[in-house]
Order: C-alpha cells, then sequence, then structure tokens
C-alpha cells in the first residue's frame, strides 16, 4: 500500500517538531552564570585576595551571588590564583527567601596556583526557594593565608 505525500510530509513535519521541542528542553536545562551582588556587571567571575579580619569595617570574606530564576541545583567553582603557605577555611551557602540558610561546603584548603574545584551540583530543598548563593573565603586561625588570592563563580541549572 502507499503512503499518500501529504501523510509523509505531516509525518515528516511531526518528527522534526518532536526534535526541536527535545532541543529547546535539552537547551533549558543548560546552566547559567550568576551575577556576583555589588559587582560591575562586566563578570561573573569574582577575583579577591584574604585580607585579615579586621577590627573596624568589614572583612572581604564574603560573596553573594544573586539568584535570578528558579534553579533547580547550583555549581560553585574555586581557582587558586596565588599559593599560600597557610591554610584557609572555604565554606559556601545557599540562602532562601525565608531568611534561613543551608551550609553546602565547609573545608579547609592550600591549593597550588592554578588549581581548580568543583562543589556540587547542589539541589535546592524541597519546599525552599535560593534567592543567593554565599561564598566566604577567609584566614580562619592561619595568618600564613593572608594574600592568597583566588577566582569564584556560580551556575545555577535546570
Amino acid at each position: 500500500m502507499r503512503t499518500p505525500r501529504f501523510t509523509t510530509a505531516l509525518l515528516g513535519l511531526s518528527v522534526g517538531l518532536i526534535s526541536l521541542e527535545a532541543g529547546l528542553s535539552a537547551a533549558q536545562a543548560g546552566c547559567n552564570f550568576l551575577p556576583p551582588i555589588g559587582g560591575n556587571g562586566s563578570s561573573n567571575i569574582v577575583k579577591k585576595r584574604v585580607s585579615r579580619e579586621k577590627l573596624i569595617g568589614r572583612s572581604n570574606w564574603n560573596t553573594d551571588f544573586a539568584v535570578n530564576a528558579p534553579y533547580s541545583s547550583f555549581k560553585l567553582f574555586f581557582t587558586a590564583d596565588s599559593t599560600a603557605s597557610g591554610t584557609y577555611p572555604v565554606e559556601a551557602f545557599l540562602k532562601f527567601t525565608d531568611g534561613s540558610n543551608l551550609r553546602v561546603v565547609k573545608e579547609s584548603m592550600t591549593p597550588p596556583i592554578g588549581t581548580g574545584k568543583q562543589f556540587g551540583p547542589f539541589t535546592t530543598p524541597q519546599g525552599k526557594q535560593v534567592n543567593q548563593v554565599n561564598f566566604k573565603i577567609g584566614t580562619g586561625s592561619d595568618p600564613n593565608a593572608t594574600g592568597f588570592s583566588y577566582r569564584i563563580s556560580v551556575q545555577g541549572c535546570n
């Protein structure tokens, strides 16, 4: 039995639409870099140097990234730009719209220059909505970590 041309064309169009829809779903399932809060908008990568705790004023230990969509998971990236002779604490938190937070990273590190690390992916807890991701990198109790420089960034993923 012969298939009419119209039916064949319609089947081809349907397959093409299904492929297009699958391609869009895959693109939507990707990850996007989050903007740092207080950044100038030119980069989603933050470069910092570990400083000592200040007696007056604020330290530069905390960096927040704005969550600009309802992502289901987050990846955090860290790269050492210099070496340090001491260890320093690295912590990260998911901050929620209800004011609570969840610590997802707590490590002491002394990575060689150029060494990177990905933390996560960390999934958003059921019933919570993340509005910020916080990296906290400081000197802790080891003054030899002062002066160490690094780069950090965060991705939200669907």
